[in-house]
């Protein structure tokens, strides 16, 4: 269970009875629910030339003298939602170092797709949730940190530059404001549903009809290991084909050799910086430099040993 105590109270009168309101209101907490407030978060702020903080959003009453000629100033009085500064430079941080966009270490040994993903979700929930702001078109900002941090992580995972992962996952998606860039990570699996890393594609206009939704933290699932989700998929990473896989293992990474003399497969693997990968029979036989039926043989009489 939550427990919720944040409270913002509106009041159309002189500072000192909003004063008197305020002492009134702690006398009567702490006296019949034993409670206290807390003096530097109970404040009163003027409308109108201080915002208030409430929920992540900065609250404000709108106002604005320009004639418009033939129009009236409709405007005035009205309450307003904005995005704080400190709340964009607050989460642009957690995607920067020393001033500047950074890679994630954390995540250089994902696939694609997922790293893309990962992005994509907590863009996607930040901007989502100040769909309701006036100004939320002040998240560009953020928008660009993050995807310059994700371009980066790829990079450096791949050995490959910024600009190389700009152009290759570089996409449009439709949206109910047109066309939008996006960046977009595609992973194909025949016979079932295309895995799908989506960053960006969201119009930063403000929509006054959206839901804001508090979910319910989900169950934490424990995740396969990354050896044993790969040998599910059945898939041969080194062919791309279908069918019943084995598993290549070396001691460590430097014995694959130096970039330039070694086989595509140990590219692949160096790329991925894993010590093991999935092929076929066929595949594996050809890196031991071995028929399928010898390697068969060896494999035979290790298990007997």
């Amino acid at each position: 269970m939550r427990y919720a105590d944040d409270t913002l109270l509106g009041f159309a009168g002189p500072k000192e009875e909003a004063e008197e309101i305020k002492q009134r209101l702690a006398q009567f907490l702490h006296d019949e629910l034993k409670l206290e407030i807390s003096p530097e978060k109970t404040l009163i702020t003027h409308a109108r030339t201080q915002a208030a903080r409430f929920l992540g959003f900065d609250i404000t009453v709108h106002h604005n003298d320009r004639k418009i000629s033939g129009r009236r100033r409709s405007v005035n009085g009205t309450i307003g939602l904005r995005v704080p500064r400190s709340v964009v430079v607050a989460k642009q941080s957690q995607y920067m170092k020393r001033g500047k966009p950074a890679k994630r270490p954390e995540l250089l040994n994902q696939d694609d797709h997922v790293i893309m993903s990962t992005y994509g979700s907590e863009y996607r929930g930040i901007v989502q949730y100040y769909l309701l702001a006036g100004d939320v078109f002040r998240l560009a900002r953020l928008h660009w940190a993050m995807s310059a941090s994700m371009l980066m992580t790829l990079a450096n995972k791949h050995r490959s530059s910024f600009s190389k992962m700009a152009r290759k996952y570089k996409a449009t998606v439709e949206t109910p404001h047109g066309l939008r860039k996006c960046f977009e990570a595609r992973v194909e699996q025949p016979g079932r549903k295309t895995l799908i890393g989506r960053f960006g594609g969201i119009p930063l206009r403000q929509n006054k009809n959206t839901v804001v939704t508090d979910r319910q933290l989900a169950p934490v699932n424990i995740k396969r290991k990354k050896l044993v989700t790969r040998l599910l998929a059945g898939r041969r990473e080194a062919c791309g084909r279908v069918d019943e896989v084995e598993v290549h293992h070396v001691a460590k990474l430097a014995d694959l050799g130096r970039p330039g003399n070694r086989p595509p497969w140990a590219d692949l693997m160096a790329a991925r910086h894993r010590k093991t990968l999935v092929v076929c029979g066929s595949c594996h036989a050809d890196i031991h430099g071995r028929s399928v039926a010898a390697l068969a043989e060896q494999s035979l009489e290790s298990d007997v040993r």
